[in-house]
């Protein structure tokens, strides 16, 4: 029956007119649709007509092929026969097959469908490979099928992992397949390496047609080694499992190419994408990742910020105020989400009641004791913490040793804690870097919960590693692409114009204001002591509430008529 179908579908392939409709139309009436080795193919699913394909004239010194299908984010369904098997199909958005030729064997089919009731726009493609190129899946042993070269994706908010089956090495058709897991010499699929990929779309598009033409850049070798980025290579002693910072609302696509260094070949695996988010969720899909609560949020820190970048020096309080809501607010958000599951809206509104409780304590512990340094710690250590992000969101992050949490936070803490022993000797100026730096960054921060920037990823990345303990092992690559030039241009004029202008108009006085406790307590004594001073003659306080209330009553008091209510004295 299976010879029978294959000469079926070779008459129907062969008249002119079903083979110009399928390369015209994708999807021809006739339910049957032709590829071509190496090309992409564009073509749409419905649900009630599932499709059978055909590829013809492979050549005969291919030894494998792998069919690959791709959609954005709606399923789709690849099978070697109609009735769907777990060992014999595959479902989802990026999935493909491979198909171990015969000798003699010049044409394959394959069955596509999909179970979404709307329609779905997929790409295809066939590649084929030699019998010198490894086998991607061929050693498959914890998935479904019996070679499997697809990269099985999950994420959440933190990060996103990809898994593969470890490959084999190639063989001639009509030949058995070498053992995958007999002795590790040099002849076994021991000796080969995987480089793991890593490919940015354009930031803010999620448009499909995008996705799908970039898709093509990240099918092939070539084009997988000209365009993406390389993060990782394993070996294969290596867990066949990487993580990633999730990047919610950037698409990203993955690749694995596993190379054989004995024979020079290579072969890609299936791509996978993400955006780290869905498209069909009600709430926080990927059309609108920004809350409204972290939009006023951030909206009113930037404010903030903005005022500290250009005038924080000459207001020490409202400064003060500023550096202890960021250290309660941040240590306060990563206890409550550590220790409680409370929802994100709610822990917002309590982070920033938190944060206002310890500026108001840093404040008041400034006015009441005075202690410039401890002050001066705290905001050397704001402006700590930032630099030391830089450092590993630019240069550090990806480093192997520091995926050991022991030795990230150490490291990190230390970088925090050099930047106000570096300034101890001139205050002022570590002041004012601080005002015009981290001012000027929660501008950034503010444009982020409105338009997609890298740039935010610099703090971010630490809040993750604090509050998730397998962060660790992630790889923090980001793209950095228009948006980021300009917020980044931004950012910098911002903190270069408020540090200069806060520098020219501090030139010539005191460096920072006397203690507020002191003063108070002087200008008491003295209005004690001076009967000619006017406010000497002021009554307490308390007589001036009890005068207020008095007042206050008077306004709710009826009016009395106009007229003699006194007797008449005779």
């Amino acid at each position: 029956m299976g010879l029978l179908r294959l000469l079926i579908l070779a008459m129907l392939a062969s008249k002119p007119g079903v083979t110009r409709g399928a390369e015209a139309v994708g999807n021809a009436s006739e339910g049957l649709l032709e590829f071509s080795v190496g090309k992409f193919r564009y073509f749409e699913l419905n649900r009630p007509f599932p499709e059978d394909a055909i590829l013809r004239h492979i050549s005969s010194n291919v030894s494998f092929l792998i069919f690959q299908i791709h959609s954005q984010y709606q399923n789709t369904t690849i099978s070697f026969s109609k009735t769907l098997l777990p060992n014999t199909s595959g479902t989802g958005t990026d999935k493909g097959l491979v198909f171990i030729l015969r000798p003699e064997q010049s044409m394959c089919t394959l069955y596509l469908q999909t179970l979404d009731a709307e329609p779905v726009q997929n790409m295809a493609i066939p590649l084929s490979y030699s019998e010198r190129d490894p086998i991607p899946g061929g050693c498959n042993l914890e998935f479904d099928l019996d070679i499997d070269p697809n990269i099985y994706l999950e994420y959440n908010f933190f990060e996103t992992t990809i898994k593969f089956a470890p490959a084999n090495l190639g063989y001639a058709r009509g030949t058995n397949p070498l053992p995958c897991d007999i002795g590790m010499e040099r002849d076994s699929r021991w000796r080969l390496l995987y480089d793991v990929y890593q490919y940015f779309l354009p930031e803010n598009d999620l448009t499909e047609e995008g996705l799908l033409k970039h898709l093509q850049r990240m099918a092939e070798v070539p084009q997988v080694e000209a365009n993406a980025i390389k993060v990782v290579t394993l070996t294969a002693n290596d867990k066949t499992t990487v993580s990633f910072s999730s990047l919610r609302g950037q698409g990203v696509i993955y690749n694995v190419v596993v190379r054989d260094p004995f024979l020079n070949t290579s072969a890609a695996y299936v791509p996978a994408h993400t955006y780290a988010c869905s498209f069909v969720a009600v709430e926080g899909n990927c059309s609108s990742l920004g809350r409204v609560s972290t939009k006023v949020f951030f909206t009113l820190f930037a404010l903030l910020g903005l005022f500290i970048c250009f005038f924080g020096h000459r207001f020490w309080k409202t400064e003060l105020f500023f550096i202890g809501f960021i250290f309660m607010g941040l240590f306060f958000y990563i206890l409550i989400t550590r220790l409680t599951l409370i929802k994100y809206d709610v822990r917002l509104i309590l982070t920033a009641v938190a944060g206002s409780v310890g500026g108001i304590f840093l404040v008041a512990a400034w006015w009441r004791f005075g202690i410039l340094l401890l002050c001066m710690l705290c905001v050397g250590l704001v402006l700590g913490f930032l630099v030391s992000s830089v450092m590993f969101f630019a240069f550090l992050g990806n480093l192997k040793i520091f995926h050991d949490d022991g030795v990230f936070w150490v490291t990190f803490s230390c970088i925090a804690v050099l930047i106000p022993v570096v300034f101890m000797g001139c205050l002022r100026i570590l002041n004012i870097l601080t005002c015009g730096l981290i001012g000027s960054y929660s501008v950034v921060l503010a444009f982020d919960s409105y338009l997609y920037t890298s740039l935010s990823h610099i703090t971010l990345n630490v809040l993750k590693r604090a509050l998730n303990m397998d962060f660790h092992r992630a790889f923090t690559n980001v793209p950095f692409q228009t948006n980021d030039f300009i917020i980044l241009a931004v950012w910098g004029m911002l903190a270069v114009s408020g540090i200069t202008l806060q520098i020219r108009r501090e030139r010539g006085r005191p460096f920072f204001p006397p203690h507020p406790y002191k003063l108070w307590k002087r200008e008491r004594e003295r209005r004690v002591t001076n009967i000619l001073d006017p406010s000497y003659h002021i009554p307490p306080l308390r007589e001036r509430l009890y005068g207020r209330i008095a007042q206050i009553k008077e306004l709710f008091q009826k009016e009395q008529p106009a007229g003699e209510r006194t007797p008449l004295l005779l």
